[in-house]
């Protein structure tokens, strides 16, 4: 494969952006062609090298996107919900490539990227680890093969700063078991237990959150029958490994046709 020129990394001063930066730089096949964050941002009209504490890299710190679309083939984005939807309308409009693991969309915010990927392809995940792909396979066959005298619960744990709950993984989980069962995620789960709350429903998926210090991130889905249960886990220690999943599918993505897809479609899993 010949080197690829033309990959953006949108919200850049965050750990991921930081994260996939240096990622980008110490890989044969990707070149870094431009950055950005959000207007007002004090990195924006600064060196990207001189903010990261190294030597001049000519790449300047960007607030449009738009500016930057005439060298990329594929967008890289870990921000926020409102920005990602605004990053795909400009991917589509451009029929690039974009990466997206940004948290926390509303249904609305999911249709318009739904939209996007209809002139651009689009890879989604609230995870891009392979582990976390791995266990939304082993969670649906799971749920498929037991019936709801076993409780399915989603437990995660993410660091203070997480704005979002449940996490996108969690939910993903959430998906892979309701699928399994046969039933609509939306409609049979169970979230925010406080004070009074009757007993359990019968066959709900229930999501518990843990927020504290500076976890990257845990995952338990739990099988819980009388007698006994079944509990699979995935522990993250290193961000590093979303970032490497995140490039593996841009390389993935580069020349695919327009549609939306998963990691588990990158990870030929699907």
């Amino acid at each position: 494969m010949s080197n690829i020129s033309g990959v953006v990394v949108t919200g850049v001063s965050g750990k991921m952006g930081q994260m996939l930066v240096k990622l980008i730089q110490s890989n044969e096949y990707l070149k870094l062609v431009g950055v950005t964050e959000r207007k007002g941002h004090h990195w924006i009209g600064s060196d990207l090298g001189v903010l990261l504490g190294g030597s001049a890299s000519e790449i300047i710190v960007s607030d449009s996107l738009l500016d930057l679309m005439p060298k990329t083939k594929v967008i890289i984005d870990f921000t926020s919900p409102m920005a990602t939807v605004e990053h795909s309308e400009l991917a589509a409009q451009a029929r690039v490539a974009h990466i997206i693991g940004t948290t926390g969309m509303s249904s609305k915010e999911l249709e318009k990227i739904k939209m996007a990927s209809r002139h651009a392809p689009i890879v989604r995940a609230g995870n891009m680890s392979l582990g976390v792909n791995l266990l939304m396979e082993l969670t649906q066959k799971i749920s498929a093969a037991l019936d709801d005298d076993f409780d399915i619960e989603i437990i995660e744990s993410h660091h203070r700063a997480k704005v979002d709950a449940p996490s996108g993984t969690a939910l993903m989980l959430g998906q892979a078991a309701a699928l399994g069962r046969g039933i609509v995620l939306e409609t049979e789960s169970e979230r925010g237990r406080d004070g009074i709350t009757g007993e359990r429903g019968k066959g709900k998926i229930g999501f518990s959150s843990i927020r504290g210090g500076d976890v990257v991130g845990e995952h338990d889905v739990v099988f819980a029958a009388d007698g006994e249960r079944i509990v699979l886990r995935h522990i993250a220690s290193d961000r590093a490994i979303f970032a490497r999943g995140a490039l593996k599918a841009a390389l993935w993505a580069l020349g695919k046709p327009p549609g939306e897809y998963s990691m588990l479609n990158v990870l030929g899993l699907d």
